[in-house]
């Protein structure tokens, strides 16, 4: 498939600085309007245009920018979701290496100035990005702007964290990778001390709901998890489980996040 996809380009610091982390999520979406008019009244998000063109936005959350939407996921063929993308040194190299584990390359890598993107699938069929070159923002900026962590809900933790860490070079010997521990039975992914991303087991490969998959999860961090989950509601949105402090949330498309207090991070 050869199309531009929403990318975290267009910034300073490279993924040399923060490779193998969480450096971007976007959003592959049915109708970029009812999109835009659903996160801004969940999540408070403005929109700025996108370089790759009229079906692209940015979201800013305060004015920084938080993710990138792509209302293609029609004209593609695509899967509406939310994917994380993590940065590496080369994404040739990451793309082979999934390949080599029985992963999937479903597009790329493909050249989007300043930097290269691929999306790919690991083993399980749980859907993620690379990106090779300078990220789209600050990355600290970024971490603390909005989205909190991602989660893996996968067959088995250790498996997926030997997987993830064999393509992005998770606990390596290179200066600056992501630390990775086994804490209270799932597996979690630490880059400069802050906790970025977490594994678990317990997803079937097979089940027919796909909430139950093998599957990344994006969280954002938000003020009021009751004001987020009433306003999904009134804009076309589902609540698929509340909490005091998180709730999983369903798009009008059908995207599923999570929303979770700033008091619980």
């Amino acid at each position: 498939m050869k199309h531009d996809m929403p990318s975290p380009a267009g910034a300073k610091m490279s993924t040399h600085s923060v490779f193998g982390a969480p450096c971007w999520v976007s959003l592959t979406s049915r109708d970029l309007k009812a999109t835009e008019e659903f996160y801004g009244a969940v999540l408070g998000w403005q929109w700025r245009p996108a370089r790759l063109g009229d079906r692209f936005r940015i979201a800013l959350a305060d004015g920084a920018p938080v993710a990138g939407i792509a209302g293609v996921a029609t004209m593609w063929q695509m899967a509406v979701a939310w994917t994380p993308y993590f940065a590496v040194r080369s994404a040739d190299e990451a793309v082979a290496r999934v390949q080599e584990r029985m992963g999937t390359a479903a597009v790329g890598p493909i050249s989007l100035p300043p930097g290269r993107a691929a999306l790919l699938a690991d083993r399980d069929g749980a859907t993620f990005g690379i990106w090779e070159g300078e990220l789209f923002t600050d990355w600290e900026t970024w971490r603390h702007a909005q989205p909190a962590f991602i989660t893996l809900h996968t067959r088995d933790a250790f498996d997926a964290a030997i997987f993830y860490g064999e393509v992005l070079d998770w606990a390596s010997d290179t200066p600056g990778c992501c630390e990775v521990q086994y804490e209270g039975g799932e597996v979690v992914l630490r880059s400069r001390g802050d906790v970025v991303a977490r594994i678990e087991s317990g997803a079937l490969e097979a089940a027919p709901d796909p909430t139950i998959r093998p599957h990344w999860q994006v969280h954002f961090t938000v003020t009021d998890v009751s004001a987020c989950t009433r306003a999904a509601e009134l804009h076309g949105g589902s609540v698929l489980s509340k909490g005091s402090d998180e709730a999983v949330l369903r798009d009008p498309d059908g995207a599923q996040f999570t929303v979770t207090s700033r008091r619980g991070r």
